[in-house]
């Protein structure tokens, strides 16, 4: 049982909110709707991928490009955000990214030619990296060290909850109005959480600015990659989404086909199983809190893997029972990274909006990768190649973090 990195922590002069307080309540309900907002965009696409492939006359992998590159232009944007949020602060960033967003949803749902809606996709993943990239940096500044845990598993609830709306939200509008009015209906309500987000999120109070210049950025960069743990957490960043996104590409293809032949309303259903990813991801950042990150991080990657190996059975109670273990023990798994990265940098060589950049661009470099390495399975083995991909990430996920178990937090002895 190792002690967890949020007791590593020195205090500062603001301290962060509390628990109990009402500044701790608006930034859990103004991140939850940022997250949401965020993430409901970034993979609309992915419920009607069948839909926009015959309009356009694609292939499946190609279809699945339109996800693919979103978090490609979000994994490099990260690289950048992150680092000007140290020296120009975090929740101007946050709004920007809220509202640019939610313009540029709309317009892919207008968008006239596949290669504008690849451009469009591209802009759009760029535009939502100003919450991914400072999030979790945010929390560590204006929270309690004693909620932060729980603080950052709530914002993944949000993230959670953004997948499933996002994905439910287009495949229920698709049925009445088409996929194309799908996906601006997603982009009108994100600007809503936008305007909200806006309205609720208290300014930063613990934000202190760094230094700027390429020459310190390299020195923080060089800092970051040296740190073994912060790696080792880059790494199952980019297993672990790379296979949970190459899972839910691929299974609408799944269900559409036989023996399943349902349509595309009901496979939306699937992204249901979302709401336990919110849950599970709370409930992951409270053990965290209470037993530490390191012994609770290797158990939700094996809940990842019994899920993944459930989808394999045909009946379809086993389908969305296995994706409904795997989601949980996804959410779980990111709660708790992207919480430790945040505490372990500000514990050690500080740049937690870097390190939390970093730790994204590594998620979403995974879901970009491997997102679409996944189809190269699908058209050799179907579904038996997909869980074949996943579940070799999650393997190798899984052995990080047991070796992360037996490296010292900073400042045991």
């Amino acid at each position: 049982m190792g002690p967890s990195e949020l007791e590593d922590e020195e205090p500062k002069r603001f301290e962060g909110h509390g628990l109990d307080s009402p500044q701790y309540r608006r930034i859990s309900i103004s991140l939850f709707l940022a997250g949401l907002a965020t993430f409901a965009l970034l993979y609309d696409t992915q419920p009607v991928l069948p839909q926009i492939g015959a309009y356009y006359g694609l292939r499946p992998d190609e279809a699945a490009l339109s996800v693919s590159i979103s978090t490609a232009g979000l994994a490099v944007a990260l690289l950048v955000v992150g680092p000007i949020s140290e020296v120009r602060g975090r929740t101007r960033i946050i709004f920007a990214s809220l509202f640019s967003a939610g313009i540029v949803a709309i317009g892919v749902g207008f968008a006239p030619t596949w290669e504008l809606m690849l451009a469009l996709r591209l802009l759009q993943g760029i535009s939502v990296a100003g919450l991914p990239a400072v999030a979790m940096a945010y929390l560590t500044e204006e929270v309690h060290p004693s909620a932060q845990a729980r603080a950052a598993g709530l914002y993944i609830a949000g993230t959670a909850l953004g997948g499933m709306t996002g994905r439910l939200g287009v495949s229920a509008l698709t049925e009445v109005v088409g996929w194309r009015g799908g996906l601006i209906g997603m982009g009108a309500i994100a600007l809503l959480c936008a305007a909200a987000v806006w309205r609720w999120l208290p300014r930063s109070r613990g934000f202190v600015p760094g230094e700027s210049g390429m020459r310190h950025l390299a020195e923080q960069t060089s800092a970051i990659m040296h740190d073994k743990v912060l790696v080792g957490l880059f790494f199952i960043a980019a297993a672990g989404m790379g296979s949970f996104v190459g899972v839910f590409n691929f299974m609408g293809f799944r269900l559409e086909e036989d023996p399943y032949n349902y349509s595309v309303g009901v496979v939306g259903l699937i992204f249901l199983v979302y709401a336990l990813g919110s849950y599970a991801s709370a409930y992951a950042g409270k053990m965290a809190a209470k037993w530490g990150q390191r012994l609770i991080e290797p158990y939700a990657l094996t809940v990842m893997i019994i899920g993944l190996l459930i989808t394999l059975l045909e009946p379809i109670f086993f389908v969305i029972l296995g994706l409904a273990i795997f989601t949980c023990g996804f959410f779980a798994t990111h709660g708790v990274a992207s919480g430790w990265v945040a505490a372990r940098a500000r514990a050690g060589v500080g740049a937690t909006g870097q390190a939390s950049s970093a730790y994204m661009f590594f998620y979403y470099l995974g879901s970009s990768v491997f997102g679409a390495l996944a189809g190269t399975f699908w058209h050799a083995m179907q579904w038996p190649g997909v869980v074949l991909m996943a579940g070799a990430l999650l393997l190798a996920g899984l052995g990080v973090t047991l070796i992360l178990r037996h490296v010292k937090p900073l400042g045991a002895r």
